[in-house]
């Protein structure tokens, strides 16, 4: 069967002013929005960028939020009477930004970052990343600074009394217990850092929906473009949730043997 002449031929029917019949008209504005032109791959390549954004930001994130995470456990497990000024000076900085971060809306970071401290900048996808990530650092923080404070501080005093650094210990013993309780929560905020990736379009980063608004501005059609990117973002979300499911029965059973 003639794919694209059935399509010529609807919209021949269409351009006259005639009537489509529902699977005609379907047909139709399906072909439109995702085959003429090739236009699929449009979407194929937003997809790259989307999974390409997240995994850089979701890197940044975790590194951000994991410092951050450190210096307030640290500041808060300190000796009353012992404290260290320094570490002080960094928890304040720490706590400012949370606060600031997680206070101000996504959209208001991006414009910020996008049209005032990088207006230069013509790499917007960049600048989506860098914005992505500093947000999702700063609720990663807190994600692991709760798994770190749910554990038992006999853990702690435990390597120390082996003769293990703060650091080390923190390496060896504590950091390895609280990532398995806080798997969860980081895959939730990994799954809303995915779909957060649709916003960076408002300061030109071409993702999945930069693709679908290209597509809708030749065809004048919101529906489908918007449709098919809606199940694109939740077929990506059902397999990341899958792949976590996967990694916390294993962890689940490591911890049994």
């Amino acid at each position: 069967m003639d794919w694209a002449g059935m399509y010529e031929q609807f919209a021949q029917i269409a351009k006259s002013g005639g009537d489509l019949a529902f699977w005609q008209d379907f047909y139709f504005k399906f072909y439109q929005a995702f085959i003429y032109s090739d236009r699929w791959l449009q979407y194929l390549k937003g997809v790259g960028t989307t999974l390409l954004v997240t995994a850089c930001a979701l890197l940044l994130g975790v590194a951000l939020g994991g410092v951050v995470a450190v210096i307030r456990t640290a500041h808060d497990q300190q000796p009353s009477g012992r404290r260290n000024p320094l570490l002080g000076l960094l928890n304040i900085i720490a706590r400012v930004y949370v606060t600031v971060i997680r206070g101000t809306p996504m959209m208001v970071q991006l414009l910020i970052m996008g049209m005032v401290i990088f207006a230069s900048s013509r790499n917007f996808t960049a600048v989506g990343v860098l914005t992505l990530g500093i947000n999702s650092g700063a609720y990663v923080s807190e994600i692991i600074r709760g798994g770190l404070m749910s554990i038992d501080p006999g853990q702690m005093e435990a390597g120390r009394s082996l003769g293990l650094g703060y650091i080390t210990t923190m390496r060896v013993i504590v950091v390895p217990q609280a990532i398995k309780a806080v798997l969860p929560a980081l895959g939730n905020e990994f799954i809303v850092l995915l779909k957060d990736t649709s916003l960076i379009t408002v300061i030109g980063g071409k993702e999945l929906l930069y693709a679908a608004q290209g597509v809708m501005s030749r065809t004048f059609e919101a529906m489908y473009p918007l449709l098919g990117i809606a199940a694109i973002y939740l077929v990506l979300v059902m397999i990341f949730t899958w792949l976590l499911g996967k990694l916390e029965r294993r962890l689940r059973q490591s911890d049994r043997r």
